[in-house]
C-alpha cells in the first residue's frame, strides 16, 4: 500500500510540473494567438487589445496557468482559437481513433515482440539469426517509411487493406487499422524482441537455472518458470516504455493514413498556433506516459515482490 501511495504522489508531482512546462512553453514560441486570429490582416491596436482581453491574454502568466489548470479539473479545456469549438469536445471526437490505434499496436508489440524474442532466445540457430536480422531492420526503418511501404504493398499492390479512414464497428475498424498499427509498432516490436532475446539468453546461463536443469526438472518447467519468468523485469520495462510512446508517435501514422486522431489534430494545431488544443493534447500525452509507467511499476511488484518490499522501505 505504501508503495502504491508513493508512486501516486510521484505521478502527481510529475503531472503538475509537466503541466507548467506544457502551458508556459507554448508561449515562448514565435508569434502570438492574436496575430493568428487576424490572419495577417492589418488591424488597429484597439482590435488587438479587444482580442487579448477576450482571451485573457493580458493576465499575468501565473493567473492564466491557474485558470487553465482549475478548468481542467472541471472538464473545461478552453476553446479552440481555430474552430471556436470546446477543446474537450473536439478531442473527445478524435481520441477513440488514437486509442484504438495505440491499443492495437500495443497488442502487436506484446505478442509479436515477446514471442519473437522467446523464439530467438530459446531455439537459437537459424531462427535466432532471422529474428536478429529482422529486428535490426525494424529498428533502422523509420515509421513513415514503413507506412509508405505497407500502403504500397498491401493496399495499392494487393488491395488487402484500405488506405484511408478508421472504419466503423469493431471488425471494420480492425481491418482499417491493421496497416497503421503495424507501421506504428514495427520499431517497438524490433526493440522488444531484441531485449527479450538477450534477457532469456542471459537468464538461461544463470546459476538457479543451471541448478534446476541439474536437478532433472522438465525442460518446459525450467523454460517457463525459471528462465522466461525471471527475464520479465527488463522485458516489462522495454514494453512499458514502447507502449507509453505510442500516442506521441501516432501522429506520423495518422497523417500518413489520414486518420482523424489526436495526433493529426496536434500537427494541425501546432501549425496554426491553436494554443488551447496543443496544450490539452500535450498534457494528455504526458498523463498517458505517466499512467503507463505507473502500471509498469505495479506490474514489477507482481512479477517480483522484492521490488515492492525494497521500495516500500
Amino acid at each position: 500500500m505504501r508503495f502504491l501511495v508513493h508512486r501516486l504522489l510521484a505521478l502527481g508531482g510529475v503531472l503538475i510540473a509537466s503541466s507548467m512546462i506544457v502551458f508556459g512553453g507554448l508561449y515562448l514560441a514565435p508569434g502570438s494567438p492574436e496575430q493568428f486570429l487576424v490572419q495577417g490582416r492589418t488591424v488597429s491596436s484597439e482590435v488587438l487589445a479587444a482580442i487579448r482581453s477576450q482571451y485573457s491574454l493580458d493576465d499575468p502568466l501565473p493567473v492564466r496557468y491557474w485558470n487553465w489548470l482549475s478548468g481542467l479539473f472541471t472538464g473545461d479545456m478552453g476553446r479552440s482559437l481555430l474552430t471556436q469549438q470546446d477543446v474537450g469536445t473536439l478531442i473527445a471526437s478524435r481520441i477513440p481513433t488514437t486509442l484504438s490505434l495505440a491499443a492495437f499496436a500495443a497488442v502487436l508489440i506484446i505478442v509479436a515482440g515477446i514471442g519473437l524474442g522467446i523464439l530467438a532466445g530459446t531455439r537459437g540457430g537459424v531462427a535466432e539469426r532471422i529474428v536478429i536480422f529482422a529486428s535490426n531492420l525494424g529498428i533502422a526503418v523509420p515509421t513513415f517509411f514503413a507506412a509508405l511501404v505497407l500502403m504500397s504493398v498491401f493496399s495499392v499492390g494487393l488491395g488487402w487493406f484500405p488506405v484511408f479512414g478508421a472504419g466503423d464497428g469493431v471488425v471494420d475498424r480492425v481491418w482499417h487499422l491493421t496497416l497503421p498499427a503495424l507501421a506504428l509498432s514495427l520499431p517497438s516490436i524490433a526493440v522488444v524482441a531484441r531485449i527479450t532475446r538477450t534477457a532469456i539468453v542471459e537468464e538461461s546461463e544463470s546459476e538457479h537455472v543451471l541448478i534446476a536443469v541439474a536437478r532433472g526438472l522438465p525442460k518446459r518447467i525450467v523454460l517457463w518458470r525459471h528462465t522466461v519468468r525471471n527475464s520479465l523485469l527488463p522485458v516489462t520495462t522495454a514494453v512499458g516504455m514502447q507502449i507509453a510512446g505510442l500516442i506521441a508517435g501516432a501522429f506520423v501514422v495518422e497523417y500518413a493514413f489520414t486518420l482523424d486522431g489526436i495526433g493529426a489534430l496536434l500537427v494541425n494545431s501546432v501549425q496554426r498556433k491553436d494554443f488551447a488544443v496543443v496544450q490539452a493534447i500535450a498534457l494528455i500525452m504526458v498523463v498517458a506516459f505517466g499512467v503507463v509507467n505507473l502500471a509498469v511499476d505495479l506490474l514489477y511488484a507482481v512479477i517480483d515482490p522484492r521490488v515492492r518490499l525494497k521500495k516500500g522501505q
